[in-house]
């Protein structure tokens, strides 16, 4: 009767039983196109029945991968960043990587801390809407491969939501409304997803002679956008578009509280499309593709990974969805 080995399976016991050396066992697993196919069957049969499984550790110091990638995002409560973050795992479950999950809590210090704790445990990087320096984030990505998204910086490889075009086009709507005077419903002023919304508000305003007011919010939040009514309406606004569909959805329980109306008495348009279908009224918005900038992002990381050379710039299209809370401009009662 033979007794039942005892102790971990080595890779040098695996070897043996195949008959092959250490270096070609290694290769069945992490490069198993430089030996033969039965051959590389061969030593996996082997390594079920013996009941060895490959290292980690040992695996990133003989192949230099970890086969883990690190996304890094500023505020996981906001609900633009939960689609994008299923995707990016889901996606990297089917390529055999792992993700390690960041919240910066919309704090550059926090984020450089995530990013040099995950340095040494990843392959690779994806920072949305990223808070960092640009320096900070042009130095990582000389040294590991990264991916921006909603982050425009020369000389690295970013994935951006074209969020300009559509809102213009919620601009125009106004404006074709009636709405002579609107507000916009201000984000960060540091991030690109507000500068590029900020200046397309503005310069769609002057094209269509409309006055706009800017209200600054800083982070996003429902509060924010609950609490800014009183002075929304002292703007002398009769619509407002929102930096993002969390402050629209604030926006419109403010005037609820009032006994104002959405959109009788006020028109409101978010941004990004992640509340909209929810809200009441159903929240027209400009869809910016949360999941797809997630599913680009990653596809660009491995390329980078692999060495390939990505298309530097990817940028995906957003557009208006009208839906019932907006309506022809009306005089109300302040």
């Amino acid at each position: 009767m033979t007794s039942k080995r005892k102790g971990r399976v080595t890779l040098a016991d695996l070897a043996r039983a195949a008959g092959v050396s250490e270096s070609t066992a290694s290769r069945a697993f992490t490069r198993p196109d430089l030996i033969r196919d039965d051959t590389v069957e061969r030593i996996k049969r082997l390594a079920i029945e013996l009941g060895y499984s490959v290292d980690p550790h040992a695996r990133a110091l003989s192949t230099g991968r970890t086969r883990n990638i690190a996304l890094i995002v500023p505020d996981i409560a906001n609900p633009f960043f939960p689609p994008l973050v299923r995707e990016v795992e889901a996606g990297a479950e089917r390529a055999g990587y792992a993700v390690f999950l960041g919240d910066s809590d919309e704090r550059a210090a926090r984020e450089k801390v995530l990013i040099d704790r995950l340095d040494m445990q990843v392959d690779g990087f994806v920072l949305a809407s990223s808070r960092l320096p640009a320096e900070q984030i042009l130095e990582l990505a000389e040294r590991v491969p990264t991916v921006l998204i909603n982050r425009e910086i020369e000389g690295v490889q970013r994935v951006l939501v074209d969020a300009a075009s559509g809102v213009r086009e919620a601009v125009d709507l106004l404006a074709a409304m009636g709405h002579s005077t609107i507000a916009y419903l201000a984000g960060p002023p540091e991030t690109w997803a507000d500068q590029q919304r900020r200046a397309a508000v503005l310069g769609g305003a002057a094209a269509a002679a409309v006055t706009v007011t800017v209200i600054e919010l800083g982070r996003p939040s429902y509060e924010a956008g609950r609490e800014c009514v009183g002075s929304l309406i002292a703007t002398g606004a009769t619509a407002a578009i929102a930096f993002d569909d969390v402050i629209a959805h604030g926006v419109l329980a403010g005037f609820s509280l009032i006994g104002l109306n959405v959109p009788a008495d006020f028109s409101v348009i978010g941004c990004d499309d992640v509340l909209a279908a929810t809200t009441l009224p159903a929240l027209t918005t400009v869809s910016g593709g949360s999941a797809a900038s997630g599913a680009a992002a990653l596809s660009t990381l491995l390329g980078l990974i692999d060495g390939a050379a990505p298309v530097e710039r990817t940028a995906l299209a957003a557009h208006l969805v009208h839906r019932a809370s907006v309506a022809p401009a009306r005089n109300i009662r302040r």
